[in-house]
């Protein structure tokens, strides 16, 4: 092969990587005990806590109403749900760190995806696909006592 073809080749392949690279979503950090974007550090893909609860769905926060808390960045629609948050993030925080707990029944530590929620006993969980969230609501009481069984040596593997 002459020296002009190969090296084009390459060429090709660096910026078919790069493509790739930037037209892939951001991934969330899972060695964190908080899911995180791991270039930005805000939590949960952007989406505001609250507003699960206001208002039944997922909705994006703003850069406008942000809070920084346990080492990461929420983004909230107001300054109100942004309040909300800061005085109780034990209720509005996603359970497992926004960790999927049908995986973390399994032993196993997959960030959620905050399109796929569920509300029970007034806490936020976060589902890596909806199947899992399906499963979760359908027996909540049953994955979360898998889930309590095995959550803190998994938070422990997460804090390393």
């Amino acid at each position: 092969m002459r020296p002009g073809i190969a090296l084009i080749g390459r060429l090709v392949c660096l910026l078919a990587g790069i493509w790739i690279a930037c037209a892939l979503p951001a991934q969330a950090a899972t060695t964190e005990r908080i899911v995180v974007n791991r270039f930005s550090g805000v939590a949960i893909e952007g989406f505001d806590p609250v507003a699960y609860f206001v208002d039944g769905s997922a909705a994006q926060g703003t850069a406008e109403f942000e809070a920084n808390l346990w080492g990461a960045v929420w983004r909230f629609r107001n300054e109100g749900n942004r309040a909300s948050f800061l005085a109780h993030p034990e209720i509005y925080g996603p359970q497992f760190g926004g960790y999927d707990p049908a995986d973390i029944a399994r032993g196993v530590t997959i960030a959620g995806n905050p399109r796929f929620f569920v509300i029970v006993a007034q806490r936020l969980y976060l589902f890596s696909r909806e199947a899992n969230r399906d499963a979760f609501a359908a027996n909540p009481d049953r994955f979360l006592y898998e889930v309590g069984k095995r959550w803190p040596a998994l938070q422990e593997q997460l804090g390393q």
